[in-house]
C-alpha cells in the first residue's frame, strides 16, 4: 500500500485493517503520535488525513491510501508552526503525553475557524488531557489565532 505522510511517499506492507496509528509508529517510526485509549475517545492519536482531524487508533490503513496524512512531525522541523509556538509560549504541556494530539486538533480547528471563540474551542478541542491543562490549551489556541 502506498502512503503519503508528511509530504513523503512510503510503501508499506501491512494488513489492510491495521490501524494507521501502528503503521505510523511501528512501520514508519513516526512516534510523535501517541496511543492513549485505542477506542478513539482520548485523542492522543490525532492526525490530519486530507486536512481533517482523525483518530488514528481506529482508522484502518485501507481508509487512508492515496490521502495526505500529516502527523505532529509534519508540522515543522523546528517547532516553528504557529500552534507549536503558541504551545511553547503558553507553557501548555504538563506531562505532555496528549499534546501532539492536542496540537493537531488545534491546527484542524484553526484551519476551519481562524478566530475561534472560547465556546468554539471548547466544542472542537475534545481531546482528553489527564493533567487538566485546558485553560492553557485555550490560551494557546487564541495566541496561535492572533
Amino acid at each position: 500500500m502506498d502512503l503519503t505522510v508528511n509530504d513523503r511517499q512510503y510503501r508499506v506492507d501491512v494488513d489492510a485493517d491495521t490501524p494507521l496509528l501502528w503503521v505510523l509508529r511501528d512501520t514508519l517510526d513516526l512516534t510523535g503520535t501517541k496511543f492513549g485509549c485505542g477506542i478513539a475517545q482520548c485523542g492522543a492519536c490525532s492526525v490530519l488525513v486530507g486536512g481533517e482531524l482523525q483518530r488514528s487508533c481506529v482508522l484502518p490503513i485501507s481508509a487512508v491510501a492515496g490521502r495526505e496524512i500529516t502527523t505532529i512531525e509534519g508540522l515543522s522541523d523546528d517547532n516553528s508552526n504557529p500552534v507549536q509556538q503558541a504551545w511553547i509560549a503558553e507553557d501548555v504541556p504538563q506531562c505532555g503525553y496528549c499534546q501532539s494530539g492536542q496540537i493537531m486538533a488545534a491546527v484542524a480547528l484553526l484551519k476551519k475557524t481562524p478566530r475561534p471563540t472560547d465556546a468554539q474551542i471548547d466544542a472542537s478541542m475534545t481531546n482528553i488531557c489527564r493533567c487538566g491543562t485546558y485553560s492553557r490549551i485555550r490560551k494557546a489556541v487564541h495566541r496561535a489565532a492572533s
